[in-house]
């Protein structure tokens, strides 16, 4: 067994945003031609503390080599009061040979990094034809900071940003660090989420809401909302958009914008393609509908997986890691002899 911690798990990704958006289009395209089993995930919720959660991701990547496993990822949004992060993750990968464990990973960096860089490289296919001038960025936690790297590496570093938070303070705190990132850019905060959203042409939506509280009137045309929070647009707003998920049946599920939308219409009608397609050269399909295009991915634990055996495999050539050879039982045969057993890493 490998265990690999949170600075093991940096030391690997850090500043290698252009490989991971690769990653993640490899396990799209994988999961588009029916390569890859993705169970729907578990929900554990508490009775208590309705807006906590802990949810279980499996999922098998059908890549060369495969790979299985599972993220087990909490919510907890008071995390934040506490100067905590909000989430927090672990993810286990199976041996494909025996099925036992081989490596457990923290899974906090992973999952930022799997979602930002799939919403990036949603942004890079959906504005080839027309760049946008600036981002706007509405909640200004980890996930959009993600966001904004990965952005300034799959499109180009925004010459313009706008930002909104309902709390001014973390707004305030997340200019500084961009302008750090971004020398040159013009910053700013907006006072209220529509105002952001009038703002530029593509729009990074990522808070901790898990009710709608947002509309599309504000955004300009041609404009791409990347969704990425899922339960803040209403579901009539859903309705305006053309639509662009990851993967239907795993969307429209717990309460998400697009699960209201479905509920609305009794179909999913409202849903236009999927980023797997549009990552293979499928256009956009034309659509009656006038508004932007919304980018919903549920965030398929697929992801985590292509992204977590990366890190185990670099890991393990490394050095990096810590190793217990008798985490799981160990077989009678090495015990009578006094052996050690290995794994493969």
């Amino acid at each position: 067994m490998l265990i690999i911690g949170h600075a093991d798990v940096r030391t690997v990704l850090d500043g290698d945003e252009a490989a991971v958006i690769d990653l993640v289009r490899e396990a799209y395209l994988l999961h588009e031609q029916g390569r890859t089993s993705v169970p729907h995930s578990v929900f554990l919720r508490f009775p208590d503390a309705p807006r906590n959660r802990i949810i279980g991701l499996p999922a098998y990547l059908g890549a060369d080599p495969p790979a299985a496993g599972m993220k087990w990822i909490s919510s907890f949004p008071t995390n934040i009061e506490r100067g905590l992060d909000r989430a927090s993750a672990a993810i286990v990968l199976n041996s494909l040979e025996t099925g036992r464990p081989e490596a457990v990973i923290e899974g906090s960096v992973i999952s930022a990094r799997r979602t930002a860089a799939g919403a990036a490289l949603a942004a890079r296919l959906l504005t080839a034809g027309h760049r946008p001038d600036g981002l706007a960025l509405i909640g200004c936690g980890l996930i959009n900071e993600q966001v904004l790297r990965f952005l300034s590496v799959g499109l180009a570093p925004p010459a313009a940003l706008v930002l909104h938070d309902t709390d001014p303070g973390r707004a305030g705190a997340f200019a500084a660090r961009a302008a750090a990132l971004l020398p040159g850019a013009a910053i700013s905060v907006a006072a209220s989420a529509e105002q952001a959203l009038a703002a530029h042409r593509l729009v990074s939506i990522a808070t901790t809401a898990s009710e709608p509280h947002l509309g599309l009137a504000a955004c300009q045309p041609e404009s791409v909302v990347l969704h990425l929070s899922l339960r803040d647009l209403h579901p009539e707003a859903v309705l305006t958009a053309r639509n662009v998920v990851d993967d239907p049946d795993h969307v429209c599920r717990e309460r998400t914008s697009l699960h209201l939308a479905e509920q609305l219409t009794g179909g999913r009608e409202f849903i236009h393609t999927t980023i797997g397609r549009l990552a293979g050269g499928a256009p956009l399909p034309h659509a009656d509908v006038a508004g932007p295009v919304v980018v919903s991915p549920f965030g398929l634990g697929v992801l985590d997986i292509a992204l977590a055996e990366h890190v185990r495999r670099t890991a393990a050539r490394r050095g990096l890691g810590v190793r217990i050879d008798d985490f799981t039982p160990v077989p009678a045969a090495a015990v009578a002899t006094g052996e050690p057993t290995r794994e493969r890493t």
